[in-house]
């Protein structure tokens, strides 16, 4: 089994360097990383070659800076990292971020789901990030008898968080690789399942994830609802109980109807086929009813 790691960076001269040599010491090390460099004006691609140099394991790609397109940006540089390569060599696709330190076994782990499970479609480990100063002495520690690192509790501990993606091959064509619009990361799990895959965390390993989420986007959370909800096809129904749902969670009527204004105002084509729409608004409404 092979792994072909795609890492899109920008100006992560800070963390590559620990994300690149936690992979270096995978016990697992029959994999390919090519780190895509999007246009960093930081030592980010440097840093790369350094490995490159060292290792024919890793590769390095330079592209030229891109316009900010939360959501499409990474995709489309995740894309190219693709490009050229050849996928039927390899058994395993990831999408890994530039800020994530793996422990020694990661690999190891998530390749041996992928063998006892022949309907693994996706499998990563869990999200943590740190609660206190970052030591780098202890980068590669994961035993954490300090306590340092807590779960990043953006989504529940069944997803596949969007820094530590990992695809079985066959899933990840049949699902037509992923698209370049935000909640990406959160199609290519419904389209896993459309096509009878299993999505899967292993919840006994854990990654460091060094520059937290923490929804960069929080005080334009309504607005990126609705643009998700129009990405994922839902209906005009189906956006307004969704965005209902949000607000009333939020606590803040106000919630609602920037989501649905937002929502309303989006004309761009859609990257899902009427196929995968159909399926998507299907499974929102059993979600919404409990059947599933």
């Amino acid at each position: 089994m092979k792994f072909l790691i795609i890492i899109p960076a920008h100006n992560e001269e800070k963390n590559i360097g620990f994300a690149l040599g936690s992979l270096k010491q995978q016990s697992f090390g029959d994999f390919r990383v090519v780190v895509v460099n999007d246009g960093s004006e930081d030592r980010t691609p440097q840093i790369a070659a350094e490995f490159a140099n060292q290792d024919r394991r890793f590769s390095v790609k330079n592209l030229g800076k891109s316009g900010h397109e939360p959501g499409a940006k990474v995709v489309r540089t995740f894309n190219k990292g693709l490009d050229g390569e050849d996928l039927t060599a390899f058994q395993v696709i990831c999408k890994f971020d530039a800020d994530i330190i793996f422990p020694q076994d990661y690999l190891e782990k998530v390749a041996q789901v992928y063998r006892e499970n022949p309907k693994a479609g996706m499998v990563s480990g869990l999200v943590r990030i740190r609660k206190t100063v970052f030591e780098k002495a202890l980068a590669y520690d994961f035993a954490d008898e300090k306590k340092q690192w807590i779960f990043e509790n953006l989504s529940s501990k069944n997803h596949v968080r969007g820094p530590i993606k990992s695809y079985r091959r066959e899933c990840f064509e049949q699902m037509n690789g992923l698209r370049p619009v935000l909640g990406w990361d959160n199609i290519d799990v419904m389209l896993a399942r459309m096509h009878g895959w299993e999505v899967l965390t292993i919840k006994n390993i854990w990654v460091k994830h060094l520059r937290p989420t923490a929804f960069k986007y929080k005080s334009q959370k309504a607005e990126k609802l609705g643009e998700y909800f129009y990405n994922i096809g839902l209906s005009l129904p189906l956006a307004l109980i969704s965005s209902a749902k949000s607000s009333w969670k939020s606590k803040s009527p106000g919630e609602f109807f920037v989501t649905m204004r937002t929502f309303l105002k989006q004309n761009s084509a859609r990257e899902l086929s009427r196929e995968e729409i159909n399926y998507i608004r299907k499974l929102r409404w059993q979600q919404m009813f409990g059947k599933k």
